[in-house]
Parts: structure tokens; C-alpha cells; sequence
């Protein structure tokens, strides 16, 4: 083996490091939206888009990350990843507006992220053998869980009592320690040359996928509507015609930018779409609770960590304890299970969110949510690259990594567009339940509050006097409403993986 037997696991704890850093900036970052809001001078809609947009790029250009390792070799590939991802870090901490926020932030920590995150599935893949490679894809997957459930705790501390900047600038620690330690980190041998880079169907990947989440995103802009169905149909198209020049290179013997016929084997692709579907109703939660928390129950970032902690904890023991699980029970069990629990969980926050929620309302659903997920994080990874051989490792970790981060790239946005339904819906009926009369008075109050709603104003609209209860009814409706269809919306989501789940081969089945 490459490593010492003295440090056996210091190959996955390098590459832990980094994905800890990449995974800990959405779930910090979440709690502290409504001070990025003020700080940065800027709206709700830009900062959900930035955080989206993040997961983006990380999706867009995962495919050309994961073939770079065939051109450079995986260790130095992933070195590179990391100094322009440190350069994003420093921008980020710098920030003084949204775009440089964008700049730093989505854009060259996302691309560094992309070039990071397949580098460390093949680093860790290549360095362990037997047991002891089913042990280090467990550690790999717990500690990306981690990386998640002490995000909003540790972005809580940083904004309520330091600084937010503080989140992207401790990741500089990291980096620091990576460099040092790279010599644990084994070099492979470049496979390929520039020459043989698939550049045409680098532009479409790129293009493609960032053209279908962007359709995604403008759905949270009414204003913006008109191109929705563009947006997506083309970048649909382009991805087919992706797919369709993967298999031309294939069958004229040239070298593809991904193998896609990983995406025939039954495992590999049950995987990858169960990894979409999870990563949307998680992607959510971290979204949307944080909101809530600070915008309506009126709490501070670091409070809202602390409601997400019981969570969190959840999220990394189970995580731990489904890949011990794994030796007892099938992987598709557990996906199973994982998919049905968490399910549950969301349907019950579904039904504790009004004006007069506090914390403890949402523990039991949280908890609850929180086993499911940390049983799916701890299989998901695992079953799909145990689909792929040797040869195909790079090319899977391209796809596997790609796909998780466009399902959280998705969840982002697609939160957006469920509490815009749902606002839409708990304004109508709400005026409705208030008995108001006169159409004039009923469409100030619905422009008055919805505005109030999607923007999340820290002061809120004026009404007047005689109005208050009226007014005040119409706001529990909405924010039940909303949060409820929000919340069912979830759940259905995830009983879709659930339904998916059942038609993962069984190991003796794969064989």
C-alpha cells in the first residue's frame, strides 16, 4: 500500500479534511443568510442564489474535475483543486458585497471543490484494500455527514459572536494542514494527454447543466417565468446531445469525458438517482429551517444552530452506525428504512410551524428526519462505487459527485419555488378565513404580506389599526400553510426514493 502501516488512515484523513471544509460552507453559511442579507446590502433571492449557485459549479464542472485526474494524476489534481479553492476562501472571507461573495464563494471554491471531491473517492479507493477500504468509504461518508450536522453550530457561533467572514477564514486552517501533510497523498500516473480531453463534450456537460439548474432557480422569480421553459428544454436537449457524443467517441474508439455506460449498470444509476433525491429534501431543510428560525420566531444564527444541533448529532451518529449496520443488514434495506424514516420526519415539521413555534416545537421532526438521513449518507456512496471496477473509478467518482451536488444545487432552488406556492396559497386562504370585504383592501393586505413573506423584511408592513387581527390571522395561515405544502412536498419526494429503493439489485442479485 501507499501509506506506512503506522499511519494507516492518514490517506482518509486528508482527504476528510478537505471535504469537511467543502461540505461545512452551505450548512454554516444557512444560519447566517439574514446578516449576509444586511451586511452585503442585498435580498434574500440573491443569497438563496448564491448558495445555490455554489452546489452549481461544483456540479457543472465535476465531470472535467474527475477526467483531470487522468491528465494530471489524482494527486495533483487535487492540489490544485485546493489552492483555488483556498483563493475563493480568502475572497469570500473579504467580501464586501454580493459579488465579490459570488466571486469567491460559488465560483472559485466551486470549481476548486469540483477538481477536490472525485479526487478524494479515487485518493481514498486506490489507498485501502478489503475491510479496510469498506472502513475508509465510511469514515469518507461520516465525516461529509459531519462536515453537514455542525455546519449551523459552528456558523452560529462565528456570526453571533464573531464574524460570518470567520467560517470561510478557519477553512484556511485546514488548507494549511493539507499542504503540509500531502505526502500521504499517493501520485497515480496521467492515463491521458490534453490532447485527449473531450473539449466538445466538456462545453456541453458545462452548459447543459447549468442551463437546466438555472431554469430551476428562475422559478422563484415570477418576474423571470417567461424563460423557465427555455431554459430547461435546451438544457435538456444539450444533455442528451451529451450523452449521445459520449457513446459516438465510445464507438469510434476515442477517449470519453465520462463512461457512460456506468450509467446502464443497475446499481450505479439507482445510486446516483437515490443520491439526487436525497440531497433535494436535505438541501431544503438546511434552507428553509434556518429562515424560519430567524425570520419569523425571531432568534439569532447562533440559537438557530442550536435548534439544528439535535439534528446534526443525529445526522453524524447514524451515519456512523447504518455502516456498521451494513455487515448485518443489505444496503438496499437501510436505503429503504433511511428513505421511510426520513420521510416521517418531515411530514411531522410539516405540521408544527406558525407565528408561536419555538424550538422545541421542532426537535421530535427534526430527530426524527435526522436518522433517516444519516442512514442514507451512510450507504449511498458506498453501493454506487462498488458498481463501478478499477478502471472505471475515475469516471464514476465524476458522475456520483456531479449528481449529489446538482440534487443540492436542485433542493435549493426548488425550496424556493414550494415556498412561493405555498405563500400564494396561505395568502388567498387566509383572506378568505378573515371575512375581509372590499377587493381593494384584500389586494393591499395580499401585496403588503406577501411582499413581506418572500422578501423576509425585518420591518413589517404597515397595516392599519382596525386591520391588526385580520392581519394577523392571515399571517398564521400563510406561514402554516406555506411551511405545511413545503414540508408534504418534501415527503413525497422522499417516498419517491423509497419507491427507487426497491428495485436496487441485492448483492448476491449483482454479483
Amino acid at each position: 500500500m501507499a501509506h506506512k502501516n503506522q499511519n494507516k488512515w492518514g490517506v482518509v484523513i486528508i482527504a476528510c479534511m478537505a471535504i469537511f471544509i467543502i461540505v461545512l460552507d452551505s450548512s454554516a453559511m444557512n444560519v447566517a443568510i439574514s446578516t449576509l442579507v444586511v451586511e452585503l446590502n442585498t435580498t434574500l433571492s440573491i443569497i438563496q442564489s448564491i448558495i445555490a449557485l455554489y452546489a452549481l459549479i461544483i456540479a457543472s464542472f465535476m465531470l472535467l474535475g474527475s477526467k483531470l485526474q487522468d491528465i494530471l494524476g489524482r494527486k495533483k489534481t487535487f492540489l490544485i483543486g485546493l489552492i483555488i479553492y483556498a483563493c475563493g476562501t480568502i475572497t469570500a472571507t473579504l467580501s464586501v458585497n454580493a459579488l465579490m461573495l459570488l466571486t469567491g464563494w460559488s465560483i472559485l471554491e466551486g470549481i476548486g471543490a469540483a477538481m477536490i471531491l472525485p479526487a478524494t473517492t479515487t485518493i481514498v479507493g486506490s489507498a485501502y484494500e478489503g475491510k479496510d477500504r469498506v472502513t475508509a468509504f465510511g469514515i469518507w461518508g461520516g465525516i461529509a455527514a459531519m462536515g453537514a450536522a455542525i455546519g449551523p453550530i459552528v456558523g452560529g457561533i462565528f456570526t453571533t459572536f464573531v464574524t460570518w467572514r470567520l467560517v470561510f477564514g478557519s477553512e484556511l486552517v485546514f488548507v494549511a494542514v493539507i499542504l503540509i501533510f500531502r505526502h500521504y497523498l499517493s501520485e497515480s500516473k496521467p492515463t491521458l494527454t490534453w490532447k485527449d480531453l473531450d473539449k466538445v463534450g466538456v462545453l456541453l456537460s458545462i452548459t447543459s447543466l447549468i442551463l437546466i439548474v438555472l431554469g430551476i432557480l428562475l422559478l422563484t422569480r415570477p418576474d423571470y417565468w417567461s424563460y423557465v421553459a427555455l431554459l430547461l428544454i435546451s438544457g435538456s436537449i444539450l444533455f442528451i446531445l451529451f450523452l449521445l457524443w459520449q457513446r459516438r467517441r465510445i464507438n469510434n474508439g476515442l477517449e470519453p469525458l465520462s463512461d457512460i455506460s456506468l450509467l446502464k449498470n443497475r446499481i450505479f444509476g439507482l445510486g446516483n438517482l437515490n443520491s439526487i433525491i436525497q440531497q433535494i429534501p436535505l438541501a431544503g431543510f438546511l434552507f428553509i429551517i434556518p429562515v424560519f428560525m430567524q425570520q419569523v420566531a425571531k432568534i439569532d444564527a447562533f440559537m438557530t444552530g442550536v435548534a439544528l444541533l439535535p439534528a446534526s448529532i443525529t445526522i453524524l451518529i447514524f451515519s456512523l452506525l447504518g455502516a456498521k449496520l451494513s455487515s448485518i443488514l443489505e444496503s438496499k434495506y437501510i436505503i429503504m428504512i433511511g428513505f421511510i424514516i426520513s420521510a416521517a420526519g418531515a411530514f411531522i415539521l410539516g405540521s408544527v410551524f406558525n407565528i408561536n413555534t419555538h424550538i422545541i416545537d421542532i426537535i421530535p421532526g427534526t430527530v426524527v428526519f435526522g436518522i433517516g438521513v444519516g442512514l442514507l449518507l451512510s450507504q449511498l456512496t458506498n453501493l454506487t462505487m462498488s458498481a463501478a471496477r478499477s478502471d472505471q473509478e475515475t469516471d464514476a467518482a465524476g458522475f456520483l459527485n456531479a449528481f449529489k451536488n446538482l440534487g443540492y444545487s436542485v433542493g435549493t432552488a426548488l425550496i424556493g419555488v414550494l415556498l412561493i406556492l405555498g405563500i400564494f396559497g396561505g395568502l388567498t386562504s387566509g383572506i378568505e378565513s378573515a371575512g375581509l370585504d372590499g377587493n381593494m383592501t384584500t389586494k393591499q393586505i395580499h401585496d403588503s404580506l406577501f411582499n413581506y413573506v418572500e422578501k423576509m423584511q425585518t420591518v413589517p408592513p404597515k397595516i392599519s389599526p382596525e386591520l391588526v387581527p385580520q392581519a394577523t390571522q392571515i399571517v398564521e395561515s400563510t406561514i402554516s400553510y406555506a411551511m405545511k405544502q413545503t414540508f408534504n412536498a418534501l415527503t413525497l419526494i422522499l417516498i419517491l426514493g423509497f419507491i427507487i429503493s426497491i428495485f436496487i439489485p441485492k448483492r448476491k442479485e449483482s454479483n
